[in-house]
């Protein structure tokens, strides 16, 4: 089994549980490697892909451009993540997806995965779920965005690039890696980068966090957690991460 089968199969079960029948229909995609330089896009707005995308290396965005090219970022993606799956079922992406730094996906054609629907229904049951598992963590980061105040609404962001890094076997020592700038933090957000600067040093001085370089290191998890008002519950993940 391909690295790339690995990874899929491996985000699959943080949400579902899989058979024999429905891993080894996994193993039978086919897909295509492509090397994504820092900010690339490979999806624009208004495409209509005949693939799908499974992010392998590193991290890809999702995001809106505004006018004066400004962007608002949507959701962000690591190993195993599909951020397009929704190109299955709608004609006309309404979004983009760029690299965030340098990034690895494997392409696989839709063709072969509506067959994979076909014969295992189980797993297009799966890969809905994980399509609704989006809109939960998109719903979320509304009510993080609109309603909560700079420093928490920080705080919730990390938490959950930090507790799905830690899902996903991608956390070490405390740390991720998250290579974003400060202003794509305030671009995800909807904060200048000054609040976005104000903010981190806010939550360096609780202690519980840093973020520079394009990592982040948790120093106190709980601490963290009760600043950005944080419940894994929206994740709905199998097994919870152990922090």
């Amino acid at each position: 089994m391909s690295s790339v089968h690995d990874t899929l199969i491996r985000k699959i079960r943080e949400h579902t549980s899989l058979s024999r029948d429905d891993l080894e229909a996994i193993r039978k995609l086919t897909f295509v490697n492509r090397l994504l330089a820092s900010g690339e896009d490979f999806v624009r707005q208004g495409d209509a892909p005949r693939v799908s995308v499974v992010v392998t290396r590193g991290m890809v965005a999702r995001y809106h451009t505004r006018t004066a090219g400004r962007r608002q970022y949507l959701s962000f993606h690591i190993a195993g993540d599909m951020p397009d799956a929704q190109a299955l079922f709608l004609d006309v992406m309404d979004h983009s997806l760029c690299a965030i730094g340098e990034a690895e996906v494997a392409l696989l054609p839709h063709k072969d995965i509506f067959d994979m629907f076909e014969r295992r229904l189980s797993i297009g049951y799966a890969f809905w779920r994980e399509t609704l598992i989006d809109a939960a963590i998109f719903r979320e980061a509304i009510t993080n965005n609109s309603s909560r105040p700079v420093r928490t609404r920080i705080a919730h962001f990390f938490c959950e690039q930090y507790y799905r890094a830690q899902a996903a076997g991608l956390a070490e020592a405390g740390s991720c890696a998250l290579p974003l700038s400060q202003i794509q933090l305030g671009e995800t957000l909807g904060i200048s980068v000054v609040t976005a600067n104000r903010g981190l040093q806010a939550l360096r001085r609780t202690g519980a966090v840093e973020f520079r370089d394009g990592v982040l290191l948790v120093r106190n998890w709980k601490k963290l957690m009760q600043i950005g008002e944080f419940n894994a519950s929206y994740l709905h993940l199998i097994k919870q991460s152990r922090i």
